[in-house]
């Protein structure tokens, strides 16, 4: 289902904190994609986002579906509804870009893919964090083996997000919507263990709750993947008084690498036993950040218009997604009956 000839027509649905990037996104590429309507349950904030990108606006998701012509929807609404909206987009034939984590079950996962599937219609699942230069260096020096044999992989998230934070919206701090620092929070850097090193054999997990919440805001993982790699991951929303760190530092026998800054923005340590001609890049390639979220969405957005058009395939589709998801999962059981748990979740 190619779109050609014409703007692709996307809407966005939930107008919280998150939405801001996308529409940012869609401003930048306004010559092959434009923003018709927004939706949200909120009443005053939906007005304001109306009236500020002078689009049309619905309280419901299948309101919009039905009055609009639309290529593609945005989920930028609470984790615990993506599949409910996602199947919803995909029976009226409308592709979808999901926020992360794209569910917070295992299962709801699998059913948007199905859905997807069975309606004809892309499933994309937004790993913006991929995009950054520091990152793309470090898939680059991997894919081309200058680690040789990878030993050892660790990474740090220590962030903060207050009870204020919390306190903000119902549904956050809660299993059924949000999920835990893991799963929210961190969840790109739970991603970076798959698509970075590869499959993943075994999980073990340990979490524990601060905040006055269900979920937790604290956690430690260890890792074990199929090449023999051991690894860990220490995760805190409890970091005072800032969030102070997002990194990840690749062991291998050739090869040490640290990306560091607040979000894997800083390229730290970087040693190879063999140079290669774009490691000057590294100096080039760290960039100052306020956001957490970092500069990918326009890019992630540019991978969705090429594939809209024909000329691309996804970067990060609904099978692609399920891969962190499975890890998190994973992570969850692990923590809960306080057992290394073996992947893959099904046979």
């Amino acid at each position: 289902m190619k779109i050609n000839g014409r703007k692709i027509r996307v809407a966005v649905v939930g107008c919280g904190r998150i939405s801001a990037n996308h529409l940012v996104a869609i401003e930048k590429h306004s010559e092959n994609i434009e923003l018709v309507s927004v939706c949200d349950a909120d009443h005053e904030l939906l007005g304001q986002y109306m009236n500020k990108h002078n689009v049309s606006g619905y309280t419901q998701l299948v309101e919009l579906l039905e009055a609009e012509e639309l290529d593609v929807v945005s989920l930028c609404t609470p984790s615990g509804l993506h599949a409910e909206q996602a199947e919803l987009a995909a029976k009226y034939g409308v592709h979808v870009i999901t926020e992360k984590p794209m569910a917070t079950r295992w299962q709801d996962g699998v059913n948007m893919v199905k859905a997807c599937d069975q309606a004809g219609v892309h499933l994309f699942v937004v790993k913006q964090n991929r995009q950054n230069a520091t990152l793309q260096l470090l898939k680059r020096a991997i894919e081309e083996k200058r680690f040789g044999k990878i030993h050892m992989v660790h990474i740090n998230v220590f962030w903060t997000r207050p009870q204020s934070y919390y306190d903000q919206a119902k549904w956050r701090g809660t299993w059924e919507f949000d999920g835990g620092a893991f799963m929210n929070q961190a969840s790109h850097y739970v991603d970076l263990f798959d698509w970075l090193i590869g499959p993943i054999d075994k999980v073990q997990a340990m979490m524990s709750t601060t905040r006055d919440i269900e979920v937790e805001d604290t956690g430690v993982m260890n890792v074990r993947w199929r090449s023999g790699a051991l690894g860990s991951m220490s995760v805190t929303m409890l970091t005072y008084p800032k969030n102070m760190e997002g990194s990840i530092t690749i062991l291998g026998e050739k090869g040490s690498v640290r990306i560091g800054g607040m979000a894997v923005n800083e390229i730290q340590h970087w040693e190879f036993e063999e140079p290669k001609d774009y490691d000057e890049q590294v100096k080039t390639a760290n960039y100052e950040t306020t956001s957490v979220y970092g500069f990918g969405h326009p890019l992630y957005y540019k991978n969705v218009i090429d594939v809209m058009r024909g000329i691309e395939e996804p970067e990060t589709d609904g099978r692609e997604g399920l891969k962190s998801l499975e890890v998190l999962i994973a992570a969850y059981l692990s923590a809960r009956d306080g057992k290394t748990v073996s992947l893959p979740l099904e046979y």
